[in-house]
């Protein structure tokens, strides 16, 4: 199962080296893996999509709290938080199809950023779920290339309550 870790860290270098060498250290691969600062420049947020199972991930948990630049770890549960990658799409297209292209992206709610004699890039922001669905529409065009960032979570409000 597909586990979202929310770990906010110390900004500083060689913190992102120790959270992932963790998991390296201990043979789990990470499928997704996305960091940035917060809104304070002096704390960054890693979010990591891990598969394991519940002792695992709890173990991992363990782990990451006990490293010295980790200010907080959360285990996001299904349904208590949104999340989402960023996409870029280039798609072949002659000028016949081009207008085809521009209807998926309007349907599926990609912005077309760059068009050229042979190609579309769109950028798409949504989940790995709907980006599937954006892929399997387009795979018929020709798609050359696919560039995508790790998945980024916060915690709805509504679950932080609770």
């Amino acid at each position: 199962m597909k586990y979202t870790l929310s770990v906010l860290v110390e900004n500083h270098a060689g913190v992102l080296s120790k959270v992932s060498g963790l998991f390296s250290r201990r043979g789990f691969n990470i499928d997704s893996l996305a960091v940035g600062t917060t809104e304070d420049e002096n704390i960054s947020r890693i979010t990591i999509v891990a598969n394991g199972d519940e002792y695992v991930i709890e173990q991992l948990e363990k782990q990451l709290n006990k490293l010295i630049p980790v200010i907080k770890v959360r285990t996001l549960t299904e349904g208590s938080f949104v999340s989402c990658e960023l996409y870029l799409v280039k798609v072949r297209c002659t000028a016949k199809q081009r207008l085809d292209i521009m209807k998926i992206a309007d349907l599926m709610q990609a912005k077309i950023v760059d068009v050229a004699q042979n190609s579309m890039t769109l950028q798409f922001a949504d989940t790995s779920e709907r980006f599937d669905t954006l892929t399997e529409l387009l795979k018929p065009y020709g798609i050359r290339e696919i560039v995508r960032t790790g998945t980024v979570a916060i915690e709805k409000d509504s679950a932080a309550k609770k």
